[in-house]
């Protein structure tokens, strides 16, 4: 059984002391392929080392977080299309619009999503959506930039069934992850609506752990509880599961 996390920050600081450790975990619950989500430049060294660390597991994307899009942001857009033209990544992400934390820097966030969807198209490549209290100002842009050359995945998607089906009438799979363990998580009571064509699991680790470990630090080998869910939501066994959304990040990633 492969097991795909299309989502995890396998770099990030809350895995220093036992990073090795935490990936060899996820590698013998059969979780053998990790796709890395960029944050800002910060990180580029942290997530190039770790694709030295395990060449055949680690799969890199690039892109600027739009948390991180701040009054330097066309400074960081620049390093991101340097690298880009630079070497291959799997995807542009994770990329996208957050007005959880902050709204002032909207327009910049607008711009930073805009210019990032528009160098994936040029490559062909998959976008990575973080939406978090912005999914009208992510489907207003999607809807302008939807051709056959807009493609990839809603990340962490906890919107509801009418939201899922847009995003997935915008070439996008949805990214399942712990949520769809919380009792008030909601997903759950919709997802059996949507084939199961149309998903790709993740943890996006340190965050959201699935239940029973919900408000610790999450990682890539909980996915195994969130396979678990969606075999019970859609009567099927766990390995169909793997199965199936390991092909689905496949047919994403092109890998």
């Amino acid at each position: 059984m492969i097991i795909t996390d299309t989502h995890t920050h396998l770099y990030s600081e809350q895995f220093d002391e036992d990073r090795n450790e935490m990936i060899q975990r996820a590698i013998e619950a059969g979780v053998s392929r990790f796709f890395i989500p960029a944050i800002d430049s910060t990180y580029l060294n942290a997530m190039l080392d770790l694709e030295k660390s395990f060449p055949e597991n680690i799969f890199l994307m690039m892109g600027l977080h739009p948390t991180h899009v701040k009054e330097n942001f066309e400074e960081e857009l620049a390093i991101v299309k340097h690298w880009l033209d630079k070497r291959d990544f799997y995807a542009i992400g994770e990329i996208g619009i957050d007005l959880y934390w902050d709204k002032t820097l909207l327009k910049q966030q607008q711009i930073a999503f805009k210019t990032q969807i528009a160098w994936a198209k040029e490559r062909n490549m998959p976008i990575v959506i973080h939406c978090r209290d912005a999914f009208d100002e992510i489907f207003e842009i999607l809807e302008e930039e939807k051709n056959e050359q807009l493609f990839g995945i809603f990340h962490c998607f906890t919107g509801n069934l009418e939201q899922a089906k847009k995003a997935i009438s915008y070439n996008m799979k949805l990214g399942i992850g712990g949520v769809v363990t919380f009792k008030n998580g909601k997903i759950d009571q919709f997802l059996h609506e949507i084939p199961l064509k149309h998903l790709v699991l993740e943890t996006d680790s340190p965050y959201l752990a699935p239940a029973p470990f919900r408000g610790k630090r999450n990682e890539s080998s909980y996915i195994i509880k969130v396979l678990d869910k969606l075999a019970e939501i859609y009567k099927i066994s766990p390995q169909e599961i793997a199965k199936i959304t390991t092909q689905n990040s496949k047919n994403i990633f092109k890998i």
